[in-house]
This record gives C-alpha cells, structure tokens and sequence, in this order.
C-alpha cells in the first residue's frame, strides 16, 4: 500500500481496479470485489464470467443479469467481455456517509438455472471533497481584561471523505495576539481552539482579523477557510459551561412531531447582562439542522420533522451557548433513533409468468420474487405464506428469494384464472405484512361457444325518440379466453315496411349495444322482431342467436280532433237551434273528438272555456254533450257563441277547440223573423263604434276641403282686384297698406285656422276643437256679426261707388254682442268689414285690437255643430 500511495493517482486507480478482481471468495455463490468511487462510467470491477466458470458470450445465451431491490443500478455487465462494469458515476459520500466500509450488495441472477449469486462491491474513497466550514465568517467578543492563555472554541470544518482523505489539521494566519491549538475528541474529531499570547488593548485595536484554514490529507491537499473577527469588548472574563460536555438521548422513530426530547442547560458565573445565555445550533452539512429545533432562550429541542430509523440512525447535535457579550461554549447531543416497526415487507417481482396451458405438468415455475423488509433485527424477519386449497406452493431459495411452483395439473373449465396471493409477514410486535397479487390465466382452445343471459330479451323505446338513442345492451358471455372470447355482434337483416332493417336500428359489434337509426312512431308500426348473432373470434368461430322483441311507447304527440261539429268547406259558421221553450238539461247538439294516441293520452275530457252568456250552457265533461242549464228567457239575446275546449290526459295534456253558435228558436224561420226584428228596432246607442269614427272623420274632411276651396277663391279674388287697383291710376297710393284688411285679412284667418277631431273608443260622442286665431290686422263691426257671407265680405273692399277718396270709417264704438257670436252664419260678417258707410274717419290700432278679442271671443262660444255647419 505504501508502492501505491508513491503512484499517481490515476494509476493508483487503474491498479486498485486490476487489484479488485482478485478478490472473489470462493465461497458458494459469494462474489466480492471493489472500485474506486467518481471512476468513469462503464470502468472494470471485476471478471464475473471467470467467476462464474463461463465464456463471456455464454453469459447473454444463459440469461445472466443483475437483480436488485428497486434501488439505482449502479453497476452493468457487459456482453462481449463478461466483467462487471459501472453504470454511472458513483458519490460514495452519497451512498454511505462517512461510515468506514461502503459496501454495495445486489444478486447476479443465471436465468436458465434459475440460480441466484450474492455480489458485494466496495466503494473505496478519492479525495473528492474539500473540508469546509459551516459558516464563512465567524464574529468572536473578547474582553481586553481577558488573560493570556484563554481559550475561545471555534468553529470545526467538516470534511464528508474518510481516513487520511478527511480533516487533518487547521492553520491560522501569524498575528501578534492569537495562536491555534488543535484538540482531539473522544469521536476522534480534531476542534480548534483560539489560544490568547498576549493582552489585548481594546484603544489600540478594537478589532483583529484572523483566518482559520482547515487541510485534509489526500493528494493533492484540498482546503477551507472561515474568517474570523474578534472584537475586543471590556468587561467579561467566564464563558458559560454546560451541565453535561455531552448529551445522549434516545428516542423512537414515531415519536411525534413537536415533541420535546431534550433541555441542555448551560450557566456563567458572571452577573448581570454578562451572564444572560443563550443556546444556537451550529448549520452543519447533514439532515439534523431540518430535523429538530433549538430554543435560544430555553435550551429545549424539540422535533420538527419525522425520524425515521431507516434514514438515519442516530443525529449529532452541535449546540453553542453564548453569553450577553459574546463569550460561548460548545455541547454535542446525540440522538440515537430507535427502530419501531413501522415498515412493512415489500415485495419485488423478478419475472413472472401471466398465462399457463392448462396441461403444463406439476412443477412449473409461475413466478419468482424477492421480499425485503427495512425494519432491523427481529422486526425483519420474514415468513411467507399462501392461501390453502390452491395448486401451487412457495419454494426458498438465497437471499430471501422465493419461487411459486405448481403442485398438480390445472383444469381450466373449472378455473380458469387464479388470483393468488401471497402474504409476506414481518417478526414485530404487533407484526405487518404485505399481500402480493399474482394474476394466472389458464389457456385453453375454443371450444365454447358465446352464449347469452337469456333466451330471449325484450325492450321498451318511446316513440319520438332522437336518431341515434340507445335501446338496449346485450352481453354474451364466452368462457374460452383470449381472442376465442372476443364477441362479436350482428342483426339478422330482413325488410320492414319496405325497407331494411339495417335503416331502423343498429347494433355496435363490440359492445352489443342497439341504437334507434329513426324516430319510430307509435302509430306507423308498435313491435319489432329482432335477431341478434353473438360469434367468437376463435378458429373456426362458433356463434349462437337470440331473439328480441322492441315494443314502441306511446308518448302524447298528438292533439284531439274534433269530428262534430266541422268547420263548413264554404267559410260560413255552423248553427245549432235551442227552443226557447227548452227545459234545463235539454241536450242541443254534442261536441265528438277522437285522439289518435293510446292509453291515457287517448282519455278526452270536455269543458266549456268561454260563453256570451255564463250559466246558460253546460258541457259534459267525458260526454262532450251541451245542455241548457237554466230555462231560456226573453232577454236572452237570439245568437249565442259557445267555446268548447278539448283535452287529453297525457303529460303534458294537450287540447283542442271549437265554436259553437247556438240560435236560440224554435225554427230557423223564427231565427230569421228574429234577426229582422232586431235591425229594425236597432237604436243609435246600439249602432257600432265603427260607424261613429266614419262619421267623424268624414266630417272633419268635409270642413277641411270647404276651407281649401274658400282659400283657392279667395287668392283668384286677390289677384283680380290687383288688375283693378293697377286700372284705378294709381287713387289709393297715399293711404297706408295698413287701412286694406280685407283680402289679406281673410287670408290671416285661413293661416291661422286649424282643426282637431278626437274620436274615443270608450264613449259614443267625440268633441271637435278649433283654436282661436289671430285677427289683430282684421276689424269687423256688430253688423258683420249677423251677415251670413262672411267669405263674400272682401269683395266690398274692390268696389268703386263714385267717390274720389277712400271711405275711412270709424269702428271705435263697434261692440260685438254675445247674439252676434251665437248666430250660425257669423263666418259672412267680414263681408261688412270692407263695405262703405260715408264715414270719413279710419279707426285706431287700439281700437282694432279690441275688436279683435271680441272676435276671438264669438269663436269660443260656437259649438261643434254650428261649425260643422259653416
């Protein structure tokens, strides 16, 4: 070891490769060698085909390979050269921590024997990993009263390699008041101690800066460093010391979550502030740190995450306790995790077979496995079993690998599949155990044929349905397996109301279900006969057929229709005669309907939904008959209008209707005398609404055309009596424009006019409203009140009577009477407006205003018809 260690390293390895294929025992079915760990994927470990007694290629022929219990394969044997290689890279810190031997076991299983070999491979340590701290900059109070020689723990390194690989020593940089001192543990790990040379002066350095290195002791050397601030505080010369230099507890793997498992306790013999003490827990690589919790102010630990033995079997606490100034001491608690039997057997399937031919002899091998516990002790240890009654047995072989074997001949027409199970159960109390189920198939040859529940089947669609509804599932059932019973299904085709079957309904060939191509209804056809064929897919196929009979449902899709009484082909409504003389209950005619559905959507019933006289009339409810109900009086009107309403009972119902006119008289040649009588003894208040509306519009048409005639003659006037004024020479130039109203006022009057006719549904009498115009430019005298031609009044203004000058007469003590505005011919008083009386004065503005409201004022009392009239 000593030649080795003077070779490179990669020499080092290719020659402890070489080396590891010599160290196969030879015990029976033991193989051991060792690798290097970080070596190249597919690198050498050892000659399992020497080791076997093979050839390399007999290696593949016989079935060779590496079993293990569903961990990451981490080595591979390679065909053409028979040796045991690595399959990737391999972390030996990963895998074993920092255990002294790292030992990887799996089987080699020769498939053709069915023989399992143990191999267990070494995975020995490089110097991978550098030793490192936990924290990067470690912050150290120190008092400057402190003495020479004091020592302060610090921070140790962690290095995850082993042997001279691992943490050797730590160095820290020259400096003129500190030194290292190293102390080994009873664990066998090295502690740095900061050693005080000389007195500290905290005015002449407040702070020193210091660099811890840690080395290991492979090659080459790999290293850490943690810097290291010391401040030199005053007063406080005892660090606080622990109870116990350290802690051991122990505590079982289900212990809850939460759970206070530990207090350490730590005390300083200072006072005051310097004495307060408070506990943290050192971040070291590993799981403890997420597992439990340090309280700073109690000391208490508690657990934060589940224990689990098979994880980790014991935890290492590192626990410092600081006082108020920063002086600390350091503690070690270690958990021992104890086993409980918390994990049940697992099994791991190495081959299994999932068909067997029923005439294969006793003793054939169905399946092997392997069953693992990773409880320890007696809580692993474990015992199968099988059900009883069953034709196979367990047989043990190496390393808890068993094979499940048959006993005796199989018959596969009395079972034709076993579910077995096998029970694995473990040594602990109370114990566990884990079933494996292990699905057999019996093979067989088709010699059944697809048979059904029953002999024949029958189904129930409603009618209406929607294309493509389902009817109904058929199933038959095969024993024989596999493709001999996979069935397949068809119709028989035949033709139905000339056409194919195949149009009306389908059936999927694989599941057997029927679907309704059609809507079918119930009235066209109400049973169908159906055959359906069930064959297998076995060589050559075997078949069987039922029958099945589809019955169509009726459902209420249609409505009642009235027979008696029909409607008339000549637009005229039919007429049913009551004699006035009819007793109450005298049958007058029947109301026939027929429903073209079955069952309750056929059952009609009859009501009368609406009558011109209520209480005159009943209808029979089943009978549909119509009968008086109370003897007919004289003030019953002649005709009488009956509304008959039809219903079925289905859901939801559905109805029809029908009107009756019922005369009532003895013969229809009374109904005729009747109805002479009532048109001639008809009054106005009885005439209809329609001929009021005429009326009135007609009316207010009539006053609307005679206002356009008046307004067409009145502009011919006005454009005649301009010929005549230009003829005149010119007399009437010196007057004012304002002194002619006659033409132009007439005109004002028909701009200013308008009319309003409201005519209401509710009443018999309508109002017409005219709106006052606007005459301020207009005069008329009391006399023109009573003329008649009130149209006719422009033209006086046109007529000469011999005089020279323009007659200006005087309108200023004119009163229009209450009389003059009531007279029915008021519209001719302009007529007097224009005429000539000698008087020699014209009348003033103001004067001609006030006419004008008195005007306005005989408009207001005219009524509609004196209007109308005008």
């Amino acid at each position: 070891m000593a030649v080795l260690q003077k070779l490179p390293q990669r020499r080092r390895l290719v020659l402890l490769c070489l080396l590891s294929a010599a160290l196969w025992v030879a015990a029976v079915g033991q193989m051991r060698y060792s690798v290097p760990e970080e070596v190249d994927k597919g690198s050498f470990v050892g000659n399992v085909a020497k080791d076997l007694g093979l050839e390399p290629l007999a290696l593949a022929e016989r079935g060779v390979r590496i079993v293990s219990r569903g961990r990451t394969q981490l080595f591979a044997l390679n065909p053409r050269s028979g040796s045991l290689v690595t399959a990737g890279r391999i972390d030996r810190e990963e895998l074993c921590a920092q255990s002294a031997m790292c030992l990887v076991n799996f089987n080699i299983l020769v498939e053709d024997k069915l023989t399992i070999y143990s191999v267990e491979v070494e995975i020995t340590d490089i110097n991978d990993n550098a030793p490192g701290f936990g924290v990067e900059e470690l912050e150290l109070k120190i008092s400057e009263t402190t003495a020479p020689g004091f020592r302060i723990p610090l921070k140790s390194a962690h290095d995850a390699d082993i042997r001279e690989n691992t943490l050797q020593k730590y160095e820290l940089n020259p400096n003129d008041h500190f030194s290292l001192d190293v102390r080994n543990g009873a664990d066998g790990n090295k502690y740095p101690e900061l050693v005080l040379e000389r007195a500290l002066d905290r005015e002449e350095e407040a702070v020193h800066h210091l660099v811890l290195m840690a080395l290991d002791g492979g090659d080459p050397v790999r290293s850490g460093t943690s810097r290291i601030r010391v401040m030199v505080l005053d007063v406080n010369d005892n660090a606080p010391v622990f109870t116990q230099p350290e802690y051991h507890v122990s505590v079982p793997e289900n212990m809850p979550v939460g759970t206070r498992i530990l207090t350490v306790t730590a005390t300083d013999a200072d006072e005051g502030y310097n004495a307060q003490v408070a506990y943290f827990q050192e971040k070291n690589p590993g799981k403890s740190s997420e597992v439990f919790e340090l309280k700073p102010a109690s000391g208490e630990i508690t657990i934060i995450k589940s224990l689990d033995y098979e994880d980790a079997k014991f935890h290492e606490i590192d626990i410092e306790a600081q006082d108020g100034p920063g002086l600390l001491t350091r503690t070690k608690v270690i958990v021992t995790v104890l086993d409980v039997n918390d994990n049940a057997p697992e099994f791991y399937i190495t081959t299994a077979t999932s068909s067997i031919s029923e005439d294969s002899p006793p003793g054939t091998i169905i399946a092997l496995f392997n069953v693992h516990d990773r409880d320890s002790g007696q809580n692993a240890f474990i015992t199968c079993s099988l059900p009883e009654n069953l034709p196979f047995k367990l047989e043990r072989s190496v390393d808890n690998y068993h094979r499940l074997v048959t006993t005796r001949a199989l018959d596969r027409e009395q079972f034709p599949s076993y579910n077995i199970t096998v029970t694995a159960k473990d040594g602990g109390n109370p114990s566990l155990s884990t079933d494996a189920h292990i699905l057999l198939q019996v093979a067989d040859i088709n010699d059944n044929p697809p048979t059904f529940l029953h002999t024949s089947y029958s189904a129930y669609m409603p009618e209406n349905n929607p294309r493509g509804a389902s009817i109904i599932s058929l199933t038959a059932n095969d024993p024989d397996s596999d493709h001999n019973a996979h069935v397949t299904y068809s119709l028989a085709e035949y033709t139905l109301h000339g056409a194919p079957l195949s149009s009306y309904i389908s059936i999927h060939s694989d599941t057997g279900v029927l679907y309704a191509l059609r809507s079918f209804d119930y009235e066209q056809f109400r049973e169908l006969q159906l055959w359906v064929t069930a064959q297998d897919s076995g060589d050559p196929p075997l078949s069987s057929n039922v029958s099945l009979s589809l019955f169509i449902l009726d459902q209420n899709d249609n409505t009642p229709e009235i027979l008696y009484p029909a409607l008339p082909t000549d637009g005229s409504t039919g007429m049913e005669l009551a004699p006035r003389s009819a007793e109450p209950g005298y049958l007058v005619t029947k109301v026939v309907a027929v429903d073209r559905d079955s069952g309750q959507n056929a059952w009609l019933s009859y009501r009368l939904l609406k009558a011109s006289e209520p209480g005159l009339f009943a209808v029979g409810l089943h009978t549909g008959e119509v009968r008086t109900a109370r003897a007919l009086l004289d003030r019953d009107a002649l005709k009488q209008s009956l509304v008959v309403a039809v219903q079925d009972h289905g859901q939801p119902p559905l109805s029809a209707t029908v009107t009756l006119t019922v005369a009532v008289a003895n013969s229809i040649p009374d109904v005729l005398t009747d109805l002479s009588s009532l048109e001639i003894h008809s009054t106005p208040e009885s005439s209809d609404l329609t001929l009021y509306l005429v009326v009135a519009v007609a009316s207010v048409s009539c006053v609307f055309l005679a206002f356009v005639i008046i307004l067409l003659a009145l502009r011919l006037r006005r454009w005649h009596t301009s010929r005549l004024l230009q003829a005149s020479g010119g007399g009437l130039e010196g007057l004012p424009a304002s002194h002619f109203v006659g033409v132009d006022g007439v005109q004002a009057f028909l701009q200013t006019y308008s009319h309003e006719v409201s005519l209401t549904a509710g009443s018999r009498k309508s109002h017409l409203i005219f709106p006052q115009p606007n005459y301020a430019d207009t005069l008329i005298s009391q006399e023109s009140c009573e003329k008649k031609d009130f149209l006719s009044a422009p033209q006086s203004l046109l007529e000469d009577k011999g005089e020279e000058t323009l007659p200006q007469p005087n309108y200023a003590d004119t009163l229009i009477s209450q009389e003059s505005c009531e007279k029915k011919d008021f519209l001719s008083a302009p007529q007097s407006l224009l005429e000539d009386k000698g008087e020699e004065t014209l009348p003033q503005q103001k004067e001609s205003a006030n006419h004008t409201q008195k005007i306005q004022g005989c408009y207001a009392h005219l009524s509609v018809n004196q209007l109308c009239d005008l």
